[in-house]
């Protein structure tokens, strides 16, 4: 094949002035450095506690993120510690006594030890996460046993709501 002179001196233009292709990665490790340093800070101020469909968790506005803790969980039908199935919420209505001991029994059980790491021995925590529908009574005899039990806080899990909405102004005539 014949070319003329300009398209050879292009070509040979074009040889001399390639420039080879290399990626520079020091940038990205950088940016995903940061990244992950990003998500470890922050993902550690948050706490997901279990949920079971079984229960509707009321709303809150509280500020105050929770702490680790013993989690006792009341359905509509069950009472749980950390997953223990415990009895019947329909029992705990009709004869408490029959709940009571096996609920002090585990909660006891659940409590921290004196020699685990970050145990805090002078007032153990618990979050008791009711189902909204319950009424006032039950909650208060699992209270009680929390207390009776040697827990001294009791958390009660409730979903944030968004913040409260300002009160409308009325627009004049």
């Amino acid at each position: 094949m014949i070319l003329s002179s300009r398209a050879r001196r292009m070509a040979l233009h074009h040889l001399r002035h390639k420039a080879g292709f290399e990626l520079n990665l020091v940038p990205l490790i950088d940016i995903l450095s940061v990244m992950v340093a990003f998500l470890l800070v922050y993902s550690t101020e948050v706490e997901i506690i279990q949920n079971s469909k079984g229960i509707q968790i009321p709303q809150s506005v509280a500020q105050a993120a929770p702490s680790r803790s013993v989690v006792v969980m009341i359905t509509p039908s069950r009472l749980f510690v950390q997953d223990e199935p415990i009895g019947s919420v329909a029992q705990l209505r009709t004869t408490p006594a029959a709940v009571t001991a096996p609920l002090l029994a585990a909660l006891k059980r659940a409590l921290p030890r004196a020699g685990a790491a970050g145990a805090d021995t002078a007032a153990p925590d618990v979050t008791i996460m009711a189902d909204k529908t319950l009424p006032y009574e039950v909650l208060k005899q699992v209270m009680t046993a929390c207390t009776d039990a040697g827990y001294g806080r009791i958390s009660l899990a409730a979903t944030q709501k968004e913040k409260p909405v300002s009160a409308v102004r009325q627009a004049g005539p």
